[in-house]
């Protein structure tokens, strides 16, 4: 009689578990399937459409990292900081530390890059985007944009307007 109070109890314990499994199995799957499409929620699509970055110029050979320090060859290199602006938000905001350096010739810049320039209209220099490269009868340009803002820049930059170019952001 012992062994068939044993033998019952184990059946109706492996019921009682396998009828909650199925259950949780088939409600889980439906709190799966609410989570995964949520009606509130727009769906994300991915695209091919590549935005061109910055160029690459520290080169992997001219950063070598220490336990206690990097250094970074880099000739012409300067500190840099930035104001409130917002315009290049995401990439960096007040407070952000980076590192420009100075250009010697158009050829070097590229759309993608981002440069420092001086700006017909302010006094403080302008850290924006190339978002195009062109010449006119005045010779070499560049048309540009903050990340942030809707509209591009009202001037076309000259080579001779632009100061720097950020080469790395610290976070």
């Amino acid at each position: 009689m012992q062994v068939v109070k044993i033998g019952l109890g184990l059946v109706i314990a492996f019921l009682f578990f396998f009828a909650g499994w199925q259950l949780n199995d088939s409600s889980s799957g439906v709190y799966a399937q609410e989570i995964a499409q949520p009606q509130n929620i727009q769906k994300i699509t991915l695209t091919d459409r590549e935005k061109p970055s910055p160029q690459d110029w520290i080169k992997e050979d001219q950063i070598h990292v220490y336990s206690d320090k990097i250094v970074i060859d880099l000739p012409n290199a300067r500190w840099a900081k930035f104001t409130d602006t917002n315009s290049m938000d995401p990439v960096f905001d007040a407070g952000s530390n980076a590192i420009q350096v100075i250009p010697e010739k158009a050829e070097q810049l590229a759309v993608g890059d981002i440069i420092t320039y001086q700006s017909k209209y302010l006094k403080e220099g302008v850290i924006h985007r190339i978002v195009e490269i062109n010449e006119d009868e005045q010779g070499w340009y560049a048309i540009v944009k903050g990340d942030n803002n809707d509209a591009q820049d009202p001037e076309r930059v000259r080579f001779e307007q632009i100061k720097k170019v950020l080469v790395g952001v610290l976070y």
